[in-house]
């Protein structure tokens, strides 16, 4: 009864491929969500707007975010 016989190597590294991918897609969506909420120059409707779009469009959403989203502001110190 060989096991591995049945699932060869291309298929075991295939899995791995895609269930990596998914790891780094929800971690992504969940980076762009905390950073959305995190900002403190949007008001809370811009915030709900970026959080339905991510939720229903994520791959949109996201991609849309981070092209978009303006970078940290820079404080000048006295």
């Amino acid at each position: 009864m060989l096991v591995a016989a049945d699932y060869p190597f291309l298929d075991i590294f295939w899995t791995m491929v895609i269930f990596f991918a998914w790891v780094i897609w929800a971690s992504l969506v969940v980076i762009v969500l905390l950073d959305n909420f995190r900002r403190h120059d949007q008001t809370g409707w811009a915030k709900a707007g970026w959080t339905l779009l991510v939720i229903f469009l994520p791959l949109l959403g996201v991609l849309i975010y981070m092209v978009a989203r303006p970078g940290p502001t820079e404080e000048i110190a006295p």
